[in-house]
């Protein structure tokens, strides 16, 4: 399996980042983790690396391919998952910085061991609404940080989907992270970081 991730796909993001912003005419900008990123299970313990001081969260919806696909249209793309999740996209800030300004590639900031914690997976009609209106929010020790709505999302998820199957076969069991809004930011042995998708709790990790 593969773990794909749309990087830019919030405004609010963008803006705290002092990034240009992006529109809905620029393809989305994806990359990639591998399966040993994959941090699994709706309670969960992630240990911050030794080889970073600066490890940030960033809380996202995951969906689930369970279908093979390839140049997948759009307007076919709802047929290829039918669970979600809530994860969190972890990256090792100081290095991907050190990088950037070395305009190197960043994968080993984001592509790290256990850097892709994933919750509980759900049934996406399980609120009645659809995949493109669902509230989520990140609490850091009952303190809400992180908080929008998938409505937000600057590439919607069938975009995403549809885009990403050009360059690669969808297959059964790949996740796609399809990015963080504002309020990403470090965390800290000791914290306790809890997952909610549309006041349901997916996700819950300690951090060590």
């Amino acid at each position: 399996m593969k773990i794909i991730c749309v990087g830019q796909n919030y405004q609010s993001h963008n803006k705290e980042m002092n990034r240009a912003l992006s529109s809905k005419d620029d393809d989305p900008v994806l990359f990639m983790k591998p399966e040993t990123s994959l941090l699994t299970g709706d309670k969960k313990d992630f240990y911050i690396p030794g080889f970073s001081s600066e490890i940030h969260y960033e809380t996202e919806v995951v969906v689930k391919i369970n279908k093979m696909g390839k140049n997948i249209a759009e307007r076919f793309a709802h047929r290829y998952y039918e669970e979600i999740s809530l994860g969190i996209d972890f990256t090792a800030r100081d290095i991907q910085s050190e990088l950037k300004k070395k305009s190197l590639p960043w994968e080993i900031a984001k592509a790290f061991d256990n850097s892709a914690a994933v919750g509980r997976f759900i049934p996406k009609e399980k609120f009645g609404k659809a995949i493109d209106n669902l509230n989520f929010s990140l609490k850091i020790d009952d303190i809400i940080v992180q908080s929008a709505n998938t409505s937000e999302m600057i590439h919607p998820v069938d975009k995403i989907i549809a885009y990403a199957s050009r360059f690669f076969t969808l297959k059964t069991g790949d996740l796609i992270f399809t990015g963080t809004p504002a309020g990403v930011g470090k965390v800290s042995i000791g914290n306790k970081l809890i997952g909610e998708l549309e006041g349901e709790e997916l996700l819950d990790i300690n951090i060590y």
